[in-house]
């Protein structure tokens, strides 16, 4: 850092496994991903190119490069692997994957139905190309999932070889592990807890209420997903206790 302060709680540091931050690239051009990386890069551990946007992004090789240069993994949205499952392209999935070097996957059923057990088996598929990071949680609003399914559901997909599990809020943060008001079902997230380890878990918080909620409750070290570009150094004062909403949280009452 900059100078020194006391009383910064201690964030873990990259490359690490815990206290993630992943980024969500929804079309940053070439120029905006080295502007963004060259102030973010040291608190950026995983970048999603989000839902299909790999398919359509001009210089595609060139800005995986750029993240490259950084030595931050990257992968293509769950949405992209459905979009292949659902045409029957499975195989062509993992080839696109190695053409582009793409050595993180995201296994999801947001959007189309999968049985359990082969989803699953796509998992362990794919832990033999490389690190698997499987969704939990529909993106229909209405489709509600009760708190045992979810524990069930990640604890299957752990089990199968995931290395984390996401649990889903869309882009918006407005389904899922949320309400449509993106309020968090807190019960839901307690319950989870219980019985998977916080560490396995990426909390999908792109609003900033959400990300305070996880980091007033799992500290600064939590692990969190869907974080705009531009909010990346925003959040990280957030987890440290440099921005208002944390500012006292981490203060050592008796010396203040």
């Amino acid at each position: 850092m900059n100078f020194n302060l006391s009383q910064i709680p201690e964030r873990f540091q990259k490359q690490r496994t815990t206290g993630l931050t992943m980024v969500m690239d929804k079309g940053l051009s070439v120029a905006e991903a080295k502007n963004f990386l060259s102030v973010a890069h040291p608190h950026v551990d995983i970048i999603k190119l989000g839902f299909g946007t790999a398919f359509v992004t001009p210089n595609l090789e060139e800005k995986l490069e750029v993240y490259r240069t950084y030595d931050i993994p990257i992968y293509f949205g769950g949405t992209l692997f459905e979009a292949f499952l659902i045409r029957n392209q499975f195989d062509d999935y993992i080839s696109v994957c190695k053409k582009y070097g793409i050595s993180y996957m995201e296994v999801s059923d947001g959007s189309i139905n999968i049985p359990h057990a082969e989803k699953c088996g796509y998992i362990e598929k794919l832990t033999q190309h490389g690190i698997v990071l499987s969704e939990v949680g529909s993106k229909d609003a209405a489709h509600i999932i009760p708190p045992y399914k979810w524990i069930e559901l990640m604890r299957a997909e752990l089990n199968a070889g995931s290395t984390y599990v996401i649990a889903e809020a869309r882009e918006a943060g407005n389904v899922g592990i949320y309400r449509g008001s993106g309020e968090v079902r807190e019960g839901l997230v307690q319950e989870i807890l219980t019985q998977i380890p916080g560490e396995k878990i990426i909390w999908e918080a792109p609003q900033k209420a959400q990300q305070l909620y996880f980091i007033e409750l799992l500290g600064c070290n939590v692990n969190l997903g869907n974080i705009a570009p531009s909010e990346v150094l925003a959040m990280e004062t957030m987890r440290i206790g440099l921005r208002g909403d944390t500012f006292h949280l981490f203060l050592d009452k008796e010396n203040t």
